[in-house]
């Protein structure tokens, strides 16, 4: 059996230590440390220094960050908020997104700036979680009126363009019909989970079972919500599904079906996001700096130059929608809902590299569009937090009382 070397996790885990460090020493810097988690990943990769790669080690961690990271944004979601006017607004505005998506890519078809229309219309249509969640999260409006529509917006525009990658861009060759019919078996299975996590939690013995092992030794529900995210990666992956929509409905249907009424187990989410974000999703991060190939990028005048142009188009796709939010937050925190959902990178690593598989895109345009996915991430949420730091009584309101909006 080949050894398997720690070298570059360990480098990895070092980046990850020392980012939020270094800004906790500077408080006026405003940014957040994935930022500085990317970039340090691209200066120490093989595109700059070449001093650590993405190896089996991290790429394995790398990707149960992303679904743990999803698995939590899943968790977030605010039920009694996601409905109502709500959801209608988030649905309409993916809807108005996808619309100028389609737009905008056949246009820079036309242009010649692109070959596969449909695919860059769906790559511009998605927002990240990866990066709006911590943000929101360390700057305390996951709760607010603010940060529940944000999340519902890039909710539901991650779920969406995930099926669409799915539905249209699979690498398997089972037709549109078959993996309609995969679609509904898989919905079925996310079913069955609901009610076997809700009925297990009704079962007296089995409840107080749990009860018993969750403080100790066992942390028992954290080892189950584990083998839920994987289960579900799994299972989304035979279903041929991504893997990401699997762990995200994990984490939706886990707190759909585990309201915890009682506060029997109130410190769960906290144990799952000390774990989370204390190791696994900041490996993720740093090992996106990591992957960018910047050879590709460099290497022709012409896609550099493509870097602006997606860039503005991810201001238009993504950007533009936030202002159904208006009547809801009003203009300065619509703006900064603009911004963040105009902020991408996971999805586009992904959708970027399934187009690369199946020969439409070109390294170029992958490289393109990851460098402008990257820019997103250095620029909209330092805008959208100096926005939010700026008299903060609005976006700290409670939450509307259930059932209203």
């Amino acid at each position: 059996m080949e050894a398997v070397s720690l070298t570059n996790l360990a480098i990895v885990a070092a980046v990850s230590f020392l980012a939020p460090l270094l800004l906790g020493m500077a408080p006026g810097l405003r940014a957040p440390s994935v930022l500085i988690e990317i970039l340090a990943g691209v200066i120490l990769g093989p595109s700059v220094l070449g001093w650590v790669e993405a190896d089996t080690a991290v790429d394995v961690l790398a990707l149960i960050g992303v679904g743990f990271l999803l698995l939590l944004a899943g968790l977030e979601i605010d039920f009694n908020q996601l409905r109502g006017r709500t959801l209608s607004v988030a649905l309409l505005g993916f809807a108005a997104s996808f619309a100028l998506a389609l737009t905008t890519a056949y246009g820079l078809s036309a242009a010649g700036v692109v070959s596969a229309p449909f695919l860059v219309a769906v790559i511009l249509s998605a927002t990240s979680l990866a990066v709006v969640l911590p943000l929101l999260k360390d700057s305390g409006l996951i709760e607010s009126r603010f940060g529940q529509i944000v999340i519902a917006g890039a909710s539901v525009a991650d779920v969406a363009t995930v099926l669409l990658l799915s539905l249209f861009f699979s690498g398997q060759s089972t037709s549109l019909e078959d993996r309609l019919v995969l679609f509904g078996g898989f919905a079925v299975l996310c079913g069955l989970a609901a009610l076997a996590i809700l009925g297990g939690g009704r079962i007296g013995r089995v409840s107080s079972t749990l009860l018993r092992l969750q403080d100790t030794t066992a942390q028992i529900r954290v080892r189950g919500t584990f083998l839920l995210l994987l289960v579900f990666s799994i299972a989304a992956q035979r279903f041929g599904l991504e893997a990401i929509l699997g762990t995200f409905l994990a984490g939706a249907i886990l707190k759909l079906s585990d309201r915890d009424g009682m506060m029997t187990h109130s410190h769960f989410h906290a144990k799952l996001e000390e774990a989370g974000f204390g190791f696994f999703i900041p490996v993720f991060f740093v090992a996106s700096g990591i992957r960018f190939d910047a050879q590709a990028l460099f290497a022709d005048g012409s896609t550099l130059a493509k870097v602006p142009v997606f860039l503005a188009a991810l201001y238009v796709v993504r950007g533009l929608p936030a202002l159904l939010y208006r009547p809801l937050i009003g203009r300065r925190l619509t703006l900064a809902a603009g911004l963040l959902q105009a902020t991408t990178l996971s999805f586009v690593l992904i959708a970027a590299q399934i187009g690369q598989d199946l020969g439409l895109l070109s390294a170029a345009t992958s490289a393109a569009l990851t460098a402008a996915a990257l820019l997103s991430v250095l620029i909209n949420p330092i805008i959208a937090l100096t926005l939010l730091r700026e008299p903060a009584q609005p976006v700290a309101a409670p939450p509307l009382p259930h059932g209203v909006g």
